[in-house]
């Protein structure tokens, strides 16, 4: 491995060392980014270096026990196997997951993909229609959930996070995908929908038991 780094010119060298921390801080590097400043897309150059040197990163990845995966359909290169770093998402940050991805599919299903793009208040709309999300969410919930999408590349936002506001456009990457599959959301949907259906018979029994005791206060009068 130093042979092959040593091979290299400097900057070259220093790049593959920044894609590899890259790859373990968010477990995934994108063919194209969005420009925090212009907040257009660009090829990133951490994809063409796993694409220079996908075999030496995957050896490299594979003595702390990871694989590097590349998904050809998404063009991403992400991190798999046992010793890739594992975040457990929130109650929260994974409900705001669900609410991107039916966003996402909406969007490329009516606006072609190249639209891609949301805002808090949309976000806000989609949580209530499906009641996914309460009326007030703490500021600080929403913080830590679009951070932790910011980092893992589910999102892109220009700016500081605490400087969104509601109109601010929130772009939304193809990762979404990968990290709310179909299959996820049915799970998701099948849980809650059990929780409402054992809320729904608990109101119908209260609803029941208050008629009852009405009928017979009218009995009695």
């Amino acid at each position: 491995m130093f042979e092959y780094m040593e091979n290299l010119s400097p900057t070259e060298a220093d790049n593959i060392k920044k894609t590899i921390q890259d790859l373990f801080r968010q477990t995934c590097i994108l063919q194209v980014k969005y420009d925090p400043v212009t907040m257009e897309q660009k090829n990133n150059p951490r994809y063409q270096i796993c694409m220079r040197h996908r075999d030496f990163i995957a050896d490299y990845v594979s003595v702390m026990g990871c694989e590097l995966i590349y998904d050809a359909m998404t063009h991403i290169f992400r991190l798999g196997g046992e010793g890739a770093p594992v975040e457990h998402m929130n109650l929260f940050t994974t409900k705001l997951v669900v609410l991107l991805k039916k966003i996402y599919y909406d969007k490329i299903m009516g606006e072609g993909l190249n639209a891609p793009v949301t805002n808090l208040a949309e976000i806000r709309e989609y949580g209530m229609d499906t009641s996914l999300l309460p009326d007030r969410v703490p500021e600080q919930d929403w913080n830590e959930a679009l951070g932790t999408l910011k980092v893992h590349q589910i999102i892109e936002i220009p700016g500081a996070i605490m400087n969104l506001m509601d109109n601010t456009p929130i772009y939304i990457n193809t990762t979404v995908n990968m990290y709310c599959s179909a299959v996820d959301i049915n799970e998701l949907v099948a849980k809650y929908s059990g929780e409402l259906d054992i809320k729904e018979a608990g109101e119908e029994r209260m609803t029941d038991e208050t008629g009852k005791e009405d009928l017979y206060q009218n009995v009695s009068e």
